[in-house]
């Protein structure tokens, strides 16, 4: 952890360093300890410099949350501060929580990573055509973006008005606003990533499990893993939506109805906050690490964090080796952008989210920071 830049008091009297005293123990009572420092710094200046309206923060250190902040308002008129318990969307960050509960299946001996997915697949199938002949689609592949299967993204849509079915976004029919989800590659002849194999996965869930997808994730993967304030639901409950950001484009104009309604929830319908998300990465970090049965098995968290495809491991992207290995994802729906990065052997990670779509690099600047005040490998 980094050093603390503040200065001591010359006369310290005995009531404020008891009250520090309190309030540090409750912080780590709580497992969360926030002070000040660089990356503060830069983060005030992103959000000044690129109109960012708010933005969270999570910082994690040695498998704990040592930082849970937030910074500005969730929206432009600057009445409700942004806290570490904002909801944000997760955008496609919602793929490698939703890979943990296909991967809990197929612990569970319901899904299979290599047989073809079609024989899971009971209300709607993957169409045959002449790159299914050649091989057919698995679970393994669309887990790792090589499944050969169209729709990079999804674009979601107005919270007023007509909302597609799952279906219909599989088959790009009216009012889906993506093409259909189809194979147009030989499954397994190359990486490319693909939200509209994630969105198949979703129907594989439904059709094994005969559960809602929000419910089925809340159980097997939320809940358990301590992401007590994060939803697959969309759209929101009033309760929850009463806790969220507000959305705003590159051009800085609000997301009409304040943000996008996703039916394809595998790929980007997550809402959380930060702190939700240090939980995840530190249960993959857990699992890993531990040879006690916990959320997903050792095993299953080792598949995770080894490369398949490319960079790809399922529903995370990987980098370096040994104690530089790390894995992440970004995330961006409608007015939302998210990251999150954890290191596989040293504990350490940080979740960032704002409620903005930013291309200016703020992201990289704050990741940067973090990097240099935390030491990262």
């Amino acid at each position: 952890m980094a050093d603390a830049r503040m200065k001591p008091h010359t006369h310290p009297s005995p009531r404020p360093r008891l009250l520090t005293l309190a309030i540090l123990s409750l912080c780590l009572t709580a497992g969360i300890l926030a002070y000040a420092d660089d990356v503060d710094n830069v983060i005030s200046k992103q959000m000044r410099d690129r109109n960012i309206a708010g933005l969270s923060l999570a910082i994690i250190q040695d498998g704990i949350i040592v930082k849970a902040q937030g910074y500005g308002f969730t929206d432009k008129r600057r009445a409700t501060p942004v806290t570490s318990a904002t909801l944000f969307q997760a955008g496609s960050i919602s793929k490698p929580v939703a890979a943990v509960a296909a991967l809990h299946l197929v612990e569970q001996g319901q899904l299979s990573l290599e047989a073809d997915v079609n024989t899971f697949l009971r209300t709607w199938k993957v169409p045959d055509n002449q790159f299914t002949k050649q091989k057919p689609v698995t679970l393994r592949e669309i887990l790792s973006h090589s499944a050969g299967m169209t729709v990079h993204g999804f674009a979601g849509y107005n919270a007023s008005g007509p909302v597609p079915t799952l279906a219909q976004v599989l088959d790009g029919v009216p009012p889906a606003n993506s093409p259909p989800i189809r194979v147009d590659i030989v499954p397994g002849r190359q990486q490319r990533y693909s939200g509209g194999g994630y969105t198949v996965m979703q129907q594989m869930v439904l059709d094994v499990t005969g559960r809602p997808f929000p419910d089925f994730l809340r159980d097997t993967v939320l809940i358990p893993f301590g992401m007590t304030n994060s939803s697959y639901e969309q759209p929101l409950p009033g309760q929850l939506a009463s806790a969220t950001a507000t959305g705003f484009f590159a051009d800085g104009k609000q997301v009409p109805g304040r943000w996008h309604v996703y039916p394809e929830m595998a790929a980007a319908g997550l809402w959380t906050t930060t702190s939700d998300l240090a939980r995840f990465v530190i249960g993959i970090q857990q699992s890993l690490k531990s040879g006690e049965p916990g959320v997903i098995s050792q095993s299953t968290a080792r598949s995770m964090l080894t490369n398949q495809a490319g960079n790809a491991g399922f529903g995370l992207f990987l980098a370096g080796a040994g104690k530089t290995l790390s894995f992440s994802h970004d995330g961006r729906d409608a007015g939302f952008d998210a990251f999150m990065i954890g290191f596989a052997e040293t504990g350490q990670g940080a979740v960032i989210m704002m409620n903005a779509n930013d291309n200016s690099g703020a992201m990289n600047a704050i990741t940067k920071a973090i990097t240099e005040e935390y030491h990262w490998p």
